[in-house]
Parts: structure tokens; C-alpha cells; sequence
């Protein structure tokens, strides 16, 4: 996964001259669950019709120009692995932060599966 890869897209987009803003979210296998428990790694399956989907809806926002998202999907993955770059293009702070926020939530809940592995 490469953030500056994803961010070279969004600025080949035709209308970049309207962003104001690229956000980035980069999600990383940490050594605890929510729940303290220690953990080795984890795998991650995608819902492929469903993330084009989200990524429509959220794409689709006022002030929004792009956004991409690369997800290490059916991969066993160790802590410090990258897990999914998330990056927003847009207007303005409050129109980019929403939708990356929003976009974020939706992926977790409605597009990944993870399966953590415990120690």
C-alpha cells in the first residue's frame, strides 16, 4: 500500500482544481482487540459490490472530488501490517473530514470482515 501512489490518482482526477483538502486514513494492525486481548495478526475479507457501493454514496457528497481506498483483503496480516488506506479529496476541512469519517464507518461496518488471531 502507498498513500503517495493514491494521492498521484486523486490528482490526475479532472477536477482536482477543486480540492482544497486530501485526507488520509491509514489503518494498521495494533498488538490488542478493542477488548485487551493480545493479538498476533488478523485477516480481512471485503464485500467487493458493497464497497463500490459505499464508495459511490460517499463520493457522490457536496465538495467531494474523489475518493480511494486500497484494503489488504484475504491476507494474513502481523502487527504494524497496513490493514486499508482511506484518502478524501474535497473542498473545504469540514466537507472532507465528514466524508472520511463517514466513509471510514461505513467500510468497517458494512463492507470488512476481520478475523483476528490471539496468542
Amino acid at each position: 500500500m502507498n498513500t503517495n501512489h493514491i494521492i498521484s490518482k486523486i490528482k490526475m482526477h479532472p477536477a482536482y482544481d477543486r480540492v482544497g483538502m486530501i485526507l488520509c486514513h491509514n489503518g494498521v494492525v495494533r498488538a490488542t482487540s478493542r477488548d485487551g486481548r493480545k493479538v498476533t495478526g488478523l485477516r480481512v475479507a471485503v464485500a467487493r459490490e458493497r464497497l463500490a457501493k459505499v464508495l459511490a454514496e460517499y463520493r457522490s457528497r457536496p465538495g467531494i472530488v474523489d475518493i480511494q481506498v486500497e484494503i489488504a483483503a484475504d491476507t494474513d496480516l502481523s502487527i504494524g501490517d497496513d490493514v486499508m488506506l482511506l484518502v478524501v479529496a474535497g473542498d473545504i476541512r469540514e466537507n472532507v473530514i465528514d466524508a472520511l469519517t463517514d466513509t471510514l464507518n461505513a467500510i468497517k461496518t458494512t463492507v470488512t470482515t476481520k478475523t483476528e488471531f490471539f496468542t
